[in-house]
């Protein structure tokens, strides 16, 4: 059953959203605003320090909902591989010491690495880093991208694709993130996603609008309502699918990182209440 508009219990924000704002500052404003759950992205965390973003998070009375972000895997040497895992013990490591139970994985791709090899490459890496996860308790959600980043940021481009790595790694700590923004699209959505929910492996729900025409690959995502994504109904199939966690806005836009952010964050809670 969808949450009442009034009701932001499951409203979850990304400080990627409000990127101008230091951890302190969005966690001031976040509690505020009525928002409940934060997910980090691990570039606030060199202000205050690992331990200084601990103690903030846990004094916000905000549910840190996930770590953003892990992944980036596939790489052109040995050399490379192995950085890429180091990078990603540390992300374990950060999330356990902010108390994230989830990281989100942009798995990565390379230019000129065939997608399958890129592919066996992200398979390799979050079955290395798995014992680390497991000895912390920290869930990984494999996030595919839209297929226009299949060149540089991610070779798994479809819930179906996401869903079939982590049947094949199986296992409980391995699911899947649904972004909007880059599933919408796909005909096989709605089945994918109740694949994934009976399979008990959605682990993350995030929204946000697709706007027409898209100025920017990356940093020009709509605020929910001003796009094409059908929200609701795309939330209607998620929580058909057994998900009862927090809806994550995370849009990247330089238009709205450029306005005030007290302002902008006003209108991400009330498009939520209205659209997500």
């Amino acid at each position: 059953m969808a949450t009442p508009l009034d009701d932001l219990s499951r409203l979850c924000v990304h400080t990627a959203t409000t990127k101008p704002w230091p951890l302190a500052r969005a966690l001031e404003h976040y509690a505020a605003a009525g928002v409940h759950g934060i997910t980090v992205w691990r570039d606030v965390l060199a202000g205050p320090g690992l331990a200084g973003a601990a103690r903030l998070l846990s004094e916000s009375g905000l549910d840190v909902v996930s770590l953003c972000r892990g992944g980036f895997f596939p790489a052109d040497d040995e050399g490379g591989l192995r950085r890429a895992i180091a990078d990603n013990l540390l992300a374990i490591d950060e999330a356990a010491a902010i108390g994230a139970p989830l990281i989100v994985l942009v798995c990565g791709a390379r230019p000129g690495l065939p997608l399958p090899v890129a592919r066996e490459q992200i398979r390799a890496g979050i079955e290395a880093i798995l014992p680390r996860a497991a000895e912390a308790g920290i869930r990984l959600a494999i996030e595919p991208l839209h297929p226009m980043y299949a060149d540089d940021r991610s070779a798994i481009n479809t819930l179906a694709q996401a869903n079939d790595m982590a049947e094949a790694i199986g296992h409980p700590l391995v699911g899947v993130a649904v972004d909007v923004y880059h599933l919408w699209w796909d005909p096989a959505l709605e089945a994918e996603i109740e694949r994934c929910g009976r399979a008990g492996r959605l682990f993350a729900y995030h929204v946000c609008d697709w706007r027409t025409p898209t100025r920017h690959m990356l940093t020009d995502r709509g605020l929910m309502g001003e796009g094409c994504i059908p929200l609701r109904q795309i939330r209607g199939w998620v929580e058909r699918a057994g998900f009862k966690g927090f809806v994550e806005v995370e849009i990247f836009s330089e238009q709205y990182w450029a306005m005030d952010q007290a302002a902008w964050l006003e209108r991400v809670v009330e498009a939520w209440r209205a659209h997500a």
